[in-house]
């Protein structure tokens, strides 16, 4: 299997994406499709936009470690990963991932665990917009505990072993 990982200013077309990921194949029993969209709300205040930044280059190789990690842990059939930048409106889609395999379990758990990594480990810079200026948008713990779950069942996986 040879994962999609892309980072484009353009927006995707998720249902593109997954016919292209499952055209011709019978090894897939599962898909999940996971698409994160930009709120039309940051903290609870009307935004107009958000502006992504990364480091080209580096936030691929980063999220391709990550697509790595996930082949490891389960058995997958196929991976796409998308993630924009740039300036994105509310309603407009940011992230898509696409996890594919035998059975339901492993593309759900998958699809989750890259999902949290995205979130805290990609290389990427979140600015928001609102009618009064910009404003960067700081981490939040709740994000960095969903992906430190992930570490801890791995140390005890390989405990176990």
């Amino acid at each position: 299997m040879i994962p999609t990982v892309r980072l484009q200013r353009e927006p995707f077309d998720a249902a593109a994406e997954t016919a292209l990921l499952t055209r011709g194949r019978s090894d897939i029993g599962a898909l999940v499709t996971f698409t994160g969209i930009c709120r039309g709300d940051e903290a609870g205040e009307p935004i107009a936009a958000l502006t992504l930044e990364h480091f080209p280059g580096m936030a691929e190789a980063e999220i391709e470690r990550h697509v790595a990690d996930a082949k490891e842990r389960w058995p997958l059939t196929g991976v796409t990963v998308i993630h924009r930048h740039g300036r994105i409106e509310p309603g407009d889609g940011i992230v898509l991932v696409v996890t594919a395999s035998s059975h339901r379990e492993a593309a759900f758990a998958a699809a989750e665990f890259l999902m949290d990594f995205l979130k805290t480990r990609a290389p990427f810079w979140k600015q928001v917009e609102r009618a009064d200026g910009t404003s960067w948008i700081e981490a939040k713990k709740t994000d960095d505990a969903a992906a430190d779950r992930w570490t801890r069942t791995a140390a005890r996986r390989e405990a176990a072993e």
